[in-house]
């Protein structure tokens, strides 16, 4: 982390869990434990979560945010969310571009692109997904991978909407497996996707964007991946439904 330059960001991602009474009372568990955070801290919940989770962290230093929303303001797309209904919420975050949406529902660069487009219009703070398969990691083309999918998923976004943009560097092949990228890789790999947004839109803009690291961070590796300059946070999944454990990456996340 570098917190001169950059916030430092803990997102938990709760993917397809929690009941609005489960909800509810993980929200209260944490609230108390992250208190003093010194990070952002944020909860993407399910769609069935969103009012019950904003609730519950009303009046607190925790955000709710969704795990995806559609680049239509509306129409015939059953069962999709646009962007403009979380908005009107009062849901800030929006995860785009996920590996899990990717890998089971045809997620492709190019809707990626929009639906990062459409969050952005809508007023969204979007935190955009990136990572290679562990074929690619193999193949020695991870930075391909990351630069494609990270242009792609920028094209159009202008300077100034970067600013509500945070990228999560996620090696699909670490997510959910137990399996965890080195510290090491982790920073190399936040470090290229950095250089690729200096590319696009220069030095102080690639400085001041957050990077996190997704991928099986926990409690025990937190502190040693948090080390790294260029892992800015991260994008929490089994962890973040634990209060105990999301409360104890914040902790590590909130080291000056």
């Amino acid at each position: 982390m570098n917190k001169s330059l950059r916030k430092a960001v803990i997102a938990g991602n709760w993917k397809m869990n929690k009941n609005r009474a489960e909800a509810k009372a993980l929200i209260a568990e944490l609230v108390p434990l992250v208190s003093e955070a010194g990070c952002d801290v944020i909860c993407c919940v399910p769609f069935t979560d969103l009012e019950t989770a904003r609730k519950a962290a009303d009046g607190t230093n925790i955000k709710i945010g969704a795990q995806n929303c559609h680049w239509a303001e509306n129409g015939a797309f059953t069962a999709e969310i646009s962007a403009g209904m979380l908005k009107e919420m009062g849901v800030p975050y929006v995860i785009i571009g996920h590996s899990e949406r990717r890998q089971y529902f045809g997620e492709a660069d190019e809707t990626v692109n929009k639906r990062v487009r459409a969050a952005l219009d809508a007023g969204l703070t979007v935190i955009l997904c990136v990572g290679e398969l562990l074929s690619q990691r193999e193949q020695n083309i991870t930075g391909e991978i990351c630069a494609m999918q990270t242009k792609i998923a920028l094209q159009g976004v202008s300077k100034d909407a970067l600013k509500n943009i945070i990228i999560a560097y996620e090696p699909v092949w670490a997510i959910g497996t137990g399996k965890t990228a080195t510290s090491e890789q982790a920073g190399e790999a936040n470090g290229f996707i950095r250089g690729v947004v200096e590319d696009l839109y220069g030095k102080d803009a690639a400085n001041a964007i957050t990077i996190q690291y997704g991928g099986s961070m926990n409690a025990k590796n937190a502190e040693e991946l948090l080390d790294q300059e260029h892992v800015d946070g991260g994008l929490i999944g089994g962890a973040s439904l634990k209060a105990p454990d999301f409360a104890a990456i914040v902790k590590a996340a909130s080291r000056p």
